[in-house]
């Protein structure tokens, strides 16, 4: 994990993911009541792979927090933000410091299949009082969808960041 202190241009950055994160989850993502597909998760990945776990699950947890006081998309209920924060963690434990096809599916897989698939819906069920598996069906649509777009896309940011040389430009 990184222990570097957090310092003004970790925050400037974790910042501007923040309010990506809101944008992109908020409003330029597809939404129902039970389901959202979007491309929310490369902030959080974005900070997952420059500074770890921590600081992406703070963007996660800001992010979430934020989005659902400032741009309400129904109640707010903290399993949701706890759905981020564990995005997050999850992120930075598999792709701060090793990056390859492995970990990038291991890390989707986790997300969708566990957060996505089991917990949303548990806080869906309690929230609204659904009954918990057909909620899981419903889902699965949207699981099939992300588990396809989100490989691709944190592999193609990967490369482009690679190139750029990002993570040496942040983390400095």
């Amino acid at each position: 994990m990184n222990q570097k202190k957090i310092n003004t241009q970790m925050l400037v950055v974790m910042g501007i993911m923040v309010a990506m994160h809101i944008v992109l989850a908020r409003f330029l993502s597809i939404n129902a009541w039970n389901m959202r597909i979007g491309f929310a998760f490369l902030p959080i990945f974005m900070t997952a792979y420059l500074y770890g776990p921590f600081p992406a699950a703070t963007v996660g947890l800001v992010s979430d927090v934020l989005g659902a006081t400032l741009f309400p998309t129904g109640k707010f209920f903290p399993g949701f933000t706890l759905n981020a924060i564990l995005s997050g963690v999850i992120m930075g434990i598999f792709l701060y410091k090793k990056q390859d096809y492995k970990r990038i599916g291991a890390v989707t897989a986790l997300e969708q299949l566990g957060i996505s698939l089991w917990l949303t819906p548990l806080w869906l069920s309690i929230l609204y009082g659904s009954p918990y598996f057909p909620l899981i069906v419903s889902r699965l649509p949207q699981i099939g969808i992300m588990l396809v777009i989100e490989p691709v896309l944190i592999f193609f940011f990967l490369k482009v960041m690679e190139r750029a040389k990002i993570k040496e430009s942040f983390t400095k």
